[in-house]
Order: structure tokens, then C-alpha cells, then sequence
């Protein structure tokens, strides 16, 4: 008897739309589904050869296709054209996470205005463009999984992140609409709302602050957890991952409209 907590059989042969995963979240999340037998599609930014050989590793480790689409989130063209490249390519998107997001943090007088579009547009409309141009062949084959990466803050505030939080709240919120208008097609639609996760990007901002406050590394991971977090432990991206691949399966087939925290406690 096929285990229907095991991704596996949901997702063999189907493929899977991953923005801004050529690092970090998205990254962990496309390397989950490909596990499970998915042919991914990764999007990002970064240096051309490095991508290359993220993409074929994927492909060799897991014995999937993988395709690399170069789509910039802010252009709302190149996101149709990525969705329409993958369905043309594999026939169809069974799976699509929206993941792709940018940061700033300034408070909200002295937050420059550019910064506020682009955080909107990247973070939040973004995934309504990719959703939009998705959910037609998802409703055709009477299948789909619409995962958005959100955030703690999609759930709950902090200072200095205005756009930030905005976006995440609206993409909460955009979830549970697609949630409603798809819930009798075979389509869900939910939200991953990480806390603190140790990236890249992350392991960058401990070390100027722990550079700032003449601190260890590992006193600076301590505070910073602390300041929001009773738990004092980061969340694994693979954790994220295997998540989003439990999403897909047939024991998640009547969840849909959550926000699921992955925070350590902190919302």
C-alpha cells in the first residue's frame, strides 16, 4: 500500500515552478520536490556557470529534468513566458512555489519609495502573475499545488520593514483567495511562513553584527534568535523543503488556505 504521507507517487513525473531558487529556501525547496520525482524549473539571479551547475547537479542527483528560466520577478511578461516555457517543455505545471523575494529595512518616513515598489512587486505580485498564468492548465488536468513562501512576518509585524510585512500579509491573504476560487478543482493553494532560517544571506548578517557588537558568531546567532524566537534554534531550509513536498501529497489533499508557521514559536 502506497504510503500517503510519502511524496513519491504524487509527484513522479509531474513538474514544479520554484522562484528565486538558485539559493538559499527555494534552492532546498526545488532539491525536496526533485527528490520526490519532480521535474523542476529553478529561477534567480546569480553567476551563469554557478547556476548551470546547480541545475545539472539536480538533474544528475535526482534523475529528474531540471530547467533554468532567468525570469525577472518585477516583469510581469517574463513570468508568463516562464510558466508558458515549462508547460511547452514538460506539458504542463503541477506544482508551483512562489518563493522569489527581496528585503530592506529602514523606518517607514526615511524608506525610499523605489525600494517599497520593488519589495511589492518581487515579493507579492509577483506570485499573482505566476499564479495567474498557472492556474488555466491546472484546472484543465484537475490538479495543481500553489505553494507561496511567505514569512513570520506575513503573520505578525516588526519595526523597519514596512514593505516587507505588507507584501507577506498580502500574500497570506492572496492565498486563501486562490484557496476559495480553487477549491473544488483539485488545486490547493497554501503559505509557508518561515521564522529564522540559517542562509547564506542570513550567515552574512550575523557576522556584521557580530562584527558591530564584538561578539562570537555564536553569541550574535543567540541574540538575534532571542529577540523573537522562544525557541533559540534556526529552521533547516531542507526542513522548509520537506514541507512543501508534504503540501503536495495525497494527506495534505484538504489543506488548503493555511499559513503554516515554521518559526520556532515566534508568531
Amino acid at each position: 500500500m502506497t504510503d500517503p504521507t510519502k511524496g513519491a507517487s504524487m509527484l513522479q513525473g509531474k513538474t514544479a515552478v520554484v522562484t528565486g531558487s538558485t539559493s538559499g529556501i527555494g534552492l532546498a525547496i526545488a532539491r525536496a520536490l526533485a527528490a520526490d520525482g519532480a521535474n523542476v524549473v529553478i529561477n534567480g539571479f546569480g553567476d551563469k556557470a554557478e547556476i548551470e551547475r546547480l541545475r545539472a547537479a539536480i538533474e544528475a542527483e535526482y534523475g529528474v529534468k531540471t530547467l533554468y528560466s532567468p525570469a525577472d520577478m518585477t516583469k510581469p511578461s517574463e513570468i508568463a513566458r516562464m510558466i508558458a516555457t515549462a508547460e511547452a517543455t514538460f506539458g504542463g505545471v503541477d506544482v508551483l512555489v512562489n518563493n522569489a523575494g527581496i528585503q530592506h529595512v529602514a523606518p517607514v518616513e526615511a524608506f525610499p519609495a523605489e525600494m517599497w515598489d520593488a519589495i511589492i512587486a518581487v515579493n507579492l505580485s509577483a506570485a499573482f502573475h505566476a499564479i495567474r498564468a498557472a492556474l488555466p492548465g491546472m484546472k484543465r488536468r484537475k490538479w495543481g499545488r500553489i505553494i507561496n513562501t511567505a514569512s513570520a512576518h506575513g503573520l505578525v509585524a516588526s519595526a523597519h520593514k514596512a514593505a516587507y510585512v505588507a507584501a507577506k500579509h498580502g500574500l497570506v491573504g492572496l492565498t486563501k483567495v486562490v484557496a476559495i476560487e480553487t477549491a473544488n478543482d483539485g488545486i490547493t493553494c497554501n503559505a509557508i511562513c518561515p521564522g529564522w532560517v540559517l542562509t547564506p544571506l542570513v550567515e552574512q548578517q550575523i557576522a556584521a553584527r557580530a562584527a558591530a557588537a564584538g561578539q562570537t558568531v555564536e553569541a550574535a546567532q543567540t541574540a538575534l534568535l532571542a529577540e523573537k524566537q522562544p525557541m533559540l534554534a534556526f529552521t533547516r531550509p531542507e526542513s522548509i523543503g520537506a514541507l512543501a513536498v508534504f503540501l503536495c501529497t495525497e494527506a495534505a489533499a484538504t489543506i488548503t488556505g493555511a499559513a503554516y508557521p515554521i518559526d520556532g514559536g515566534w508568531t
